[in-house]
């Protein structure tokens, strides 16, 4: 489903991305692991046309060439993005801020149907839709991200740290709620600083540091790295 090739970002004289390579397979959860400053919030965000990598990279969707693209167009094609820090829109209401989700769809009963399924998945949600935003839990707010994202019907679903913030007990909840969201067709690129779980969660996961993968494998592949039980599990 995505191929990105060779991609290399920098701010400036930092050099955040080192001409990395990965896939991501239609049907899979794909995870990146690895500790702050290792290039992975970059690579998710120029999957989305937020930052722009430099000259030599490839992001491929589903065949189509996307290196270059518009945050707009890219959304349009399917990939969608639950940023770091939630980012809901504080001063609008739990129902509004869904509806910003599906922003560029024209089915109105599709979105009616989207919406009662966020609604599903998310009873909290149903119960404050018309509460502000932004004053929900920190937990709250990132199912509202997270529902926000649903409701573009994303071909791929990318998450930046979704644990970020949250109590334990909230942190099981929301990977709890991946994995139902996984079994209704949406593949996944995961960005987490909860190593375990994730890869717990994931089919396939890369290792990052200082902007270059230094080892990829299955999940279970690497919950049983020496390096990663040191380095992120630590055992």
């Amino acid at each position: 489903m995505l191929k990105v090739k060779d991609l290399n970002i920098r701010y400036g004289g930092i050099h955040a991305v080192r001409g990395i390579s990965f896939e991501v397979s239609e049907g899979e959860i794909v995870a990146m692991i690895g500790a702050n400053g290792a290039g992975k919030s970059s690579t998710l965000r120029a999957i989305c046309g937020l930052v722009k990598p430099e000259k030599g990279s490839s992001i491929n969707f589903l065949g189509k060439d996307l290196t270059s693209a518009e945050t707009n167009q890219i959304v349009r094609q399917g990939i969608t993005m639950v940023p770091e820090g939630r980012r809901v829109f504080p001063d609008l209401t739990v129902r509004e801020n869904l509806i910003l989700g599906s922003y560029f769809r024209k089915d109105p009963q599709g979105i009616k149907e989207d919406m009662d399924w966020v609604y599903e998945i998310f009873p909290r949600l149903k119960e404050r839709r018309e509460q502000l935003a932004g004053t929900l839990s920190g937990g709250e707010q990132q199912m509202l991200a997270l529902g926000r994202a649903l409701m573009s019907r994303p071909k791929l679903l990318m998450m930046d740290e979704p644990s970020l913030g949250l109590a334990p007990i909230l942190v099981k909840e929301i990977f709890e709620i991946l994995k139902d969201i996984h079994k209704q067709g949406v593949t996944m690129l995961l960005i987490e600083q909860n190593a375990r779980m994730a890869l717990q969660l994931a089919h396939y996961g890369y290792v990052l540091e200082t902007g270059s993968i230094i080892l990829e494998g299955t999940g279970e592949e690497l919950a049983i790295s020496e390096m990663v039980k040191k380095a992120y599990l630590g055992e």
